[in-house]
């Protein structure tokens, strides 16, 4: 599979308190943390009041399709506010750190914990 890596934008304070949560995790070899890192390092930063409003920011709820299966709707939090059972998804998990700075339409190629080959769209951004 091609790896596609859309553009993303990410606001700068998203992205400094991003980075401050991503590099200790990755110093304790987290591949999710490093695949967080390598989305804040590809990102466009920009001023909070000029991210669009169907960017994924910390706090949005966001509906993706993962490969072929079925919409899901889930908000992206920080790790301590996690709650699979809430549908509130950690940024230092592959699909948190994939979702992070992507805009509706768009598709992102990641690889699951297992180290699987996965793509998900974003259908909407709240």
């Amino acid at each position: 599979m091609k790896s596609r890596l859309p553009p993303i934008t990410i606001s700068a304070v998203d992205h400094d308190r991003l980075a401050a949560i991503a590099e200790p995790a990755a110093r304790r070899e987290l591949e999710a943390a490093e695949a967080l890192l390598a989305e804040l390092d590809r990102a466009e930063v920009v001023a909070d009041e000029a991210v669009p409003a169907d960017v994924v920011r910390m706090g949005s709820r966001v509906t993706f399709r993962a490969d072929r299966g079925a919409s899901q709707t889930v908000t992206l939090v920080y790790p301590p506010d996690a709650d699979i059972e809430a549908m509130r998804i950690s940024v230092l998990t592959p699909v948190g750190a994939a979702l992070i700075g992507m805009s509706s339409g768009q598709s992102i190629d990641w690889s699951d914990p297992a180290g699987r080959p996965r793509s998900l769209t974003v259908e909407a951004v709240a």
